[in-house]
């Protein structure tokens, strides 16, 4: 799935409970994590539920470092908002990862007026932990 067909889904969705469940569906869809990664090397700070994310560096076609990720959280609409990130972020080069701003993409959707502050606070720091990562990553390449 992508961004756009998110995007295109959430668009169809009047009710904000539809869209809630929804973003619940795309949580369930995420692929499983292993013990070893729910580690406190991967747990995110700052998220108010538990929130785990592990990265893989891998190379594309051009040998340029992509970065990919898993992600879990211990709250149903949480999976679902690294279900969202991952899609936006994960598989892509660290340039790619800095240029995407996904707190305008996530305010596109109306998020920022129907999450929780706690829960946006949440996801500004998964959002700087992966643009952290594409940075790290970019610091170590050069």
């Amino acid at each position: 799935m992508t961004i756009d067909e998110i995007r295109e889904n959430f668009a169809l969705l009047d009710d904000w409970d539809d869209r809630y469940r929804y973003v619940i569906e795309l949580g369930r869809m995420l692929e499983p994590m292993s013990e070893a990664e729910h580690s406190a090397a991967n747990k995110v700070q700052g998220c108010a539920s538990q929130v785990w994310l592990s990265k893989r560096i891998d190379r594309n076609n051009g040998n340029e470092p992509v970065l990919n990720y898993l992600g879990d959280s211990d709250a149903h609409i949480v999976r679902g908002l690294i279900a969202i990130l991952l899609t936006l972020y994960s598989g892509h080069t660290p340039q790619q990862i800095l240029s995407t701003d996904a707190i305008a993409l996530l305010d596109e959707f109306g998020f920022r007026e129907h999450l929780t502050p706690q829960r946006s606070n949440g996801l500004r720091s998964m959002v700087e932990r992966i643009r952290s990562d594409a940075r790290q990553v970019l610091a170590t390449a050069s």
